[in-house]
């Protein structure tokens, strides 16, 4: 009698779950549910920096070299694309989809100036490697002492 006059959310709260599944999906979907889980952006990446260059490997499982763009703009390296939905043709009853869909847009501050005509970009397994060779003025030069 109490649950038509309580909110849709509360609802489900009063719900039992339908499986031991399901309990523990719930806790562990909750448990990970803090800022530091939910603001990881995407896609993830590595950056290294030498002397002469700066690397950045961008993960981006499931796309292929025409879904990703690469841009240079004010001191940012842009990343952005699309990961499709594959179901187009077939119409399936899914029971749970947890792979990713949809546009991505990452900017990465690069704190060099670049060589922007040299820049390399190579994408194999799902690994987007990108070199962005630093300017000779911007580059470490070691100076000898003399004595």
């Amino acid at each position: 009698m109490l649950r038509r006059l309580l909110p849709e959310i509360r609802r489900s709260e009063l719900e039992r779950p339908a499986s031991l599944f399901d309990m523990m999906e719930n806790f562990f979907k909750s448990s990970f549910d803090l800022p530091l889980f939910r603001s990881s952006e995407y896609p993830a990446v590595n950056i290294s920096e030498n002397e002469k260059e700066i690397k950045v490997e961008a993960e981006l499982p499931g796309l292929e070299p025409k879904d990703i763009e690469i841009s240079f703009q004010n001191g940012n390296l842009i990343l952005k694309g699309e990961k499709k939905f594959k179901d187009e043709e077939n119409k399936d009853n899914y029971h749970r989809i947890e792979i990713s869909y949809g546009s991505f847009y990452r900017s990465i501050p690069i704190d060099a100036e670049i060589d922007i005509d040299k820049v390399k970009a190579k994408f194999k397994n799902g690994i987007l490697e990108i070199t962005l060779p630093k300017k000779e003025s911007f580059q470490v030069k070691k100076i000898e002492i003399e004595s």
